[in-house]
């Protein structure tokens, strides 16, 4: 059933209700039964335990769970329990972070709490909108959440601010109507729906839809359908995994085949050099960093107030080649704010000052004016703080104020605080009466008392008060009000309405009716005053974030759901336009974007800088198609119709103030204070992470496969296994465990956002890196084979107690190398990551001990090494941080750039 289309008694008959009496308490429950609570259901599926489950699902999770099986049915029971362990800390980290982050987005949701005016048993009540049924009847009044979808069959000058739901910002005009025809939900206008706002007026309406039988549940509904795929993060780690388990597997192979065919070793020491071929291909530390190092990326990030609800989010962050942001509160202010002030006959002034403050100045030429002496201007403050019903309210522990009423009506009474008119100063002036906005007259007008005589403020549509204004106010006279003033002053408006501002007219009128009750027929012969334009302003630093992003080559583009006049000329006041541009895509409505055929519609996508008036279908469309461009995208959005677009990017950016809960959830990261400079700030974290990412892989991988180089030259050679798999396993969960834990916390080196972003497509392991990383560890398996061999006639355990300590040492050395791939140690300070520093001090005092303490080296097999062995051995290893830094010169030198 269709509820708009039919009549209200047809509805009170479907709902067995009345439009006095409503439903009695008795049925409530008998209903709620039927129809379930008022309540959107979570379409994520964030309980705890499926979020604990959810780290499992990664490539290398499972090739360390083989390795574990592997070494259990082998006879090598503490290397299985020491990889278990591994595991259980890497699926902790990760299920601790999203589960501290999903407390994070709890603690924002208000939007489901909210409660209901209703008609009960003849008796009106207020209940928990979530205790709402079909066939209550709800009472709505100014300031309103709407808690459910319901047919009006009362409404006096309604109007709802429906951007939530439809993206539209200003007011909607609502009317107890009969829609017998077909129409699309922004065109219902008798009716109002859950998760949209009241902002002016009075109504009464019958509930025909709750929880997910609601338009704001539908949408939540399909969300099921939209599959968000892997992260660029999972991708690139499975990739890595897959990689590192094939090496692993030849390595294994390759080494049992010479073992046992070849050198015909037997059975039991070629399944010991295969395990230990195993464990050293398989970074067992790495699932375990990586979660250290999102870890910390999402930390970093919620100092900057994102919170990210998806582990994976803070790396796909930094690879993130496109932004589509929406502009109300995100770009903007999201607080309507007078800009310019006109009278007849004298220069504009303009207004400075932020928000619902009370606090600005009215300018002329960059200078301060007194607007005392200013009759006419002191007459229009007047009509502007009189004809409204909004409040600005200060918090004064936050010392901030909010605005409880429609946006247009508090931007006039901000300006008249500005101007120094406080109704509750003027005792003189009574409100007398109010004839509210409507869709047929477009003016507000208010009766005031004003001493011993009455007037009539008007504010409201310029075209509509210039004609029903019969003279003007000019150089503190009332004259006639000529044609041609009336034309100058629609040339001025029609320039302020260029520039993107809304535009208000305001006059007045002295009447000496004895009446106190304001009739529509009484709005007329009235004295124009003036005009406000007012605009939604950029936030202060927004302009320099979207310039960043151009540095950092990244493209913004804004999605709204504004007049494209609008959105260009914000796109244009904070760069996403440049003054440059003349591309004949600058901004593009849905309906140009329809009449597009499939090719045209990709060329538009990829040159757009501005969408306007968005379906959710076409969000996801606009999503869709950038994606299989090849771009990583970031969406942002605050309403239940950006939710599927949120879902489909790579990185969904809801609103943590002003969005719904549909967003939230639908959403990897949520923005505590809704501003987009907070998404620069995390994609350079996200830069940062990424960074750190592939540097504490890059000294994983060079440090295992000079394990796996150290064993099967050793093999080809001859010689016996220099390092057991007990060693190696030591070598790879504590002293790189302890090397790339202090890694993870290296911080960025300023020169995030003066890169282009990674391809999407290049791997982790790409051949750019590939020859600094063989170098590398080709270099730390020809040190410890030499000393192993050097030793050997000492003994085998000496020998592998020597290879030991050198290839421990040639790792903290390659530590400093990794610390960044691009920049030299010695540039950004050797010594320069505390955390490092303690790593470092750690693992040597670590090593020692495992070498010195009777119990260990019999566990490890180890003889004592002087301290003269220890400065020689560490002499030696030192030699991988200068190859580090002599490749970094030469490769510089040799491409131009860094790698």
């Amino acid at each position: 059933m269709k509820a708009y289309q039919k009549t209200a008694l047809e509805l009170f008959e479907f709902y067995q209700t009345t439009e006095r009496g409503g439903l009695s308490e008795s049925d409530i429950p008998k209903r709620q039964q039927e129809y379930g609570k008022n309540e959107i259901q979570e379409t994520g599926g964030r309980a705890w335990w499926m979020l604990f489950l959810k780290q499992f699902k990664s490539t290398l999770i499972l090739i360390l769970f083989l390795a574990a099986v592997i070494s259990l049915f082998t006879g090598h029971e503490v290397d299985a329990y020491l990889i278990v362990a591994v595991i259980l800390i890497n699926t902790f980290i990760g299920f601790l972070q999203e589960w501290k982050a999903e407390k994070a987005v709890a603690s924002l949701k208000s939007y489901l709490k909210t409660s209901a005016k209703v008609i009960r048993d003849g008796v009106k009540k207020t209940v928990a909108a979530a205790e709402l049924v079909p066939g209550d009847i709800i009472i709505l009044e100014e300031g309103d959440s709407i808690p459910a979808d319901a047919r009006l069959f009362l409404a006096k000058n309604l109007r709802a601010i429906e951007a939530p739901l439809t993206g539209e910002s200003l007011p909607v005009n609502k009317l107890a109507i009969d829609l017998p025809e077909e129409l699309p939900l922004a065109d219902r206008k008798n009716t109002v729906y859950k998760g949209t706002f009241i902002s002016g007026g009075y109504g009464r309406a019958i509930v025909t839809g709750t929880g997910m039988k609601t338009a704001l549940g539908e949408i939540a509904h399909s969300l099921d359908s939209i599959k968000h795929g892997l992260t660029n993060f999972q991708k690139k780690t499975n990739e890595l995994a897959r990689q590192m388990g094939f090496i692993a597997l030849i390595s294994a192979l390759t080494l049992f085949t010479v073992a046992y065919f070849i050198r015909k070793q037997s059975l039991d020491e070629t399944l010991m050099i295969a395990i230990a071929a195993l464990v050293s291909s398989i970074p067992e530390g790495l699932p375990a960093v990586l979660a250290i190092v999102l870890a910390i990326g999402a930390h970093n990030m919620s100092k900057q107030n994102a919170i990210v609800r998806e582990f994976s989010a803070t790396e796909t962050l930094g690879a993130v080649t496109t932004i589509i942001t929406d502009k109300t509160g995100t770009l903007t202010q999201n607080t309507l704010t007078v800009r310019k002030v006109m009278v007849s006959g004298e220069t504009p002034w303009e207004i400075s000052g932020e928000g619902w403050s009370p606090i600005g100045n009215f300018h002329r030429e960059g200078n301060i004016t007194e607007i005392e002496n200013q009759p006419t201007l002191q007459a229009l403050l007047r009509v502007a703080a009189f004809s409204n019903n909004s409040d600005i309210r200060h918090d004064t522990e936050s010392d901030t104020y909010q605005l409880v009423g429609d946006p247009t009506e508090g931007a006039l009474l901000a300006l008249a605080r500005k101007g120094g008119v406080f109704p509750k100063k003027q005792t003189h002036c009574v409100k007398v009466d109010d004839l509210p906005f409507s869709a047929t007259l477009k003016m507000r007008a208010t009766l005031i008392q004003n001493g011993a005589h009455k007037e009539i403020f008007v504010i409201g549509a310029p075209e509509r008060i210039l004609d029903h204004c019969t003279s003007v106010a000019y150089k503190n006279t009332i004259v006639h009000f000529e044609e041609s003033v009336k034309e100058e002053m629609r040339k001025q408006i029609e320039q302020w309405s260029g520039d993107a501002m809304r535009v208000i007219a305001l006059a007045k009128k002295e009447t000496v009716t004895s009446h106190d009750q304001l009739k529509e027929q009484d709005v007329n012969a009235l004295t124009f005053l003036g005009i406000a334009g007012m605009i939604d302003p950029p936030r202060p630093d927004v302009k320099e974030a979207v310039d960043a992003c151009h540095k950092a080559g990244i493209r913004v583009i804004m999605a709204t759901g504004d007049h494209i006049n609008t959105g260009i000329a914000i796109a244009k006041a904070t760069h996403i336009i440049s003054e440059n541009d003349h591309s004949s895509y600058l901004g593009l409505t849905e309906t140009q974007l329809q009449q597009l055929d499939e090719k045209e519609f990709e060329k538009a996508i990829m040159e757009t800088r501005v969408f306007a008036r968005l379906t959710p279908q076409m969000k996801l469309r606009i999503a869709t198609t950038l994606q299989a461009k090849g771009e990583l995208i970031a969406m942002t959005g605050d309403g239940v119709n950006d939710a599927p677009a949120l879902k489909k990017a790579d990185v969904g950016v809801a609103m943590g103030i002003m969005g719904t809960d549909v967003a939230r959830d639908a959403a990897q990261v949520v923005l505590a204070d809704d501003n987009f400079s907070t998404i620069v700030k995390a994609i350079q974290e996200g830069r940062v992470v990424f960074n750190n990412v592939r540097q504490t892989s890059f000294f994983l991988l060079t440090t295992n496969f000079s394990e796996v180089v150290t064993l099967l030259s050793a093999i080809f050679m001859g010689l016996p296994i220099p390092l057991t798999a007990t060693q190696i396993l030591w070598l790879n969960l504590v002293t790189d465990g302890t090397c790339t834990t202090t890694m993870a916390t290296e911080k960025g080196h300023g020169d995030e956002l003066e890169q282009a972003p990674m391809n999407p497509k290049e791997k982790i392991l790409n051949k750019s890196v590939i020859p600094f990383l063989l170098i590398n560890a080709v270099l730390m398996a020809t040190l410890t084979l030499s000393v192993f061999n050097y030793y050997l006639p000492e003994g085998i355990e000496k020998a592998r107690t020597a290879a030991f300590v050198v290839i421990a040492f040639c790792q903290l050395f390659n530590m400093f190398n990794m610390r960044s791939i691009r920049h030299s140690a010695f540039t950004i300070g050797l010594f320069s990551n505390k955390w490092v520093n303690i790593g470092l001090i750690i693992s040597i005092t670590i090593q020692v001990m495992i070498i010195e303490i009777p119990f260990f080296a019999e566990l490890f097999h180890f003889n004592p090494i002087s301290f003269i062995e220890f400065l020689v051995f560490a002499a030696l290893a030192s030699s991988i941080l200068w190859m580090g830094e002599l490749y970094k010169v030469l490769y510089h030198l040799r491409y131009g750039k860094k790698m």
